[in-house]
């Protein structure tokens, strides 16, 4: 027997993957998935290079005003009208024992008109997209199958941010 699929298997499959699904979309799928499967590892080691950037990321836009420990103790925290939260108890402030990474996320990147602090806190996403739209960024429109490459590195910038947060829970 020949190992070909039925017209009403082909139709259910190409209704799962749909019909507009490219080779490349196919293809990051598919290195996704071994990545996930086979290279833990190598997503380990990538969870920690998030980590370090958003580490990096942390130190340049958050510790003058939450401190360099997280705890709402930088060198702005007097100037401001509100008290500065300490980021090392979210997950311990939102008391579901997880860390709360889409209000996180949401929270810095501010453009969903979502404020933190009452309002005080920078719109860190207009400023992340603004850099990435540079004309000396060299990044921007560097691969061409990606649609909108100032946002995803707008997204990178927070995610990396969010997940230094995370590693830092009390």
């Amino acid at each position: 027997m020949a190992a070909t699929l039925s017209r009403a298997a082909k139709t259910r499959r190409k209704a799962v993957l749909g019909a507009d699904v490219t080779i490349q979309q196919k293809a990051l799928v598919a290195g996704m998935v071994v990545t996930l499967t086979v290279g833990m590892p190598a997503v380990t080691r990538a969870q920690d290079k998030a980590v370090e950037i958003g580490k990096q990321e942390y130190m340049t836009a958050c510790a003058s005003c939450h401190g360099e420990d997280g705890m709402g103790t930088g060198p702005m925290a007097d100037l401001l009208q509100i008290e500065t939260p300490d980021l090392t108890r979210l997950t311990e402030r939102m008391g579901q024992g997880t860390f709360p990474m889409w209000n996180t996320v949401t929270l810095i990147d501010g453009r969903s008109g979502v404020r933190a602090h009452g309002g005080e806190m920078p719109v860190w996403g207009d400023r992340f997209r603004y850099e990435a739209l540079r004309p000396d960024n060299p990044t921007d429109g560097a691969e061409p199958f990606m649609a909108r490459p100032a946002e995803l590195l707008t997204l990178g910038r927070i995610m990396a941010s969010a997940y230094d947060l995370e590693s830092s829970q009390h």
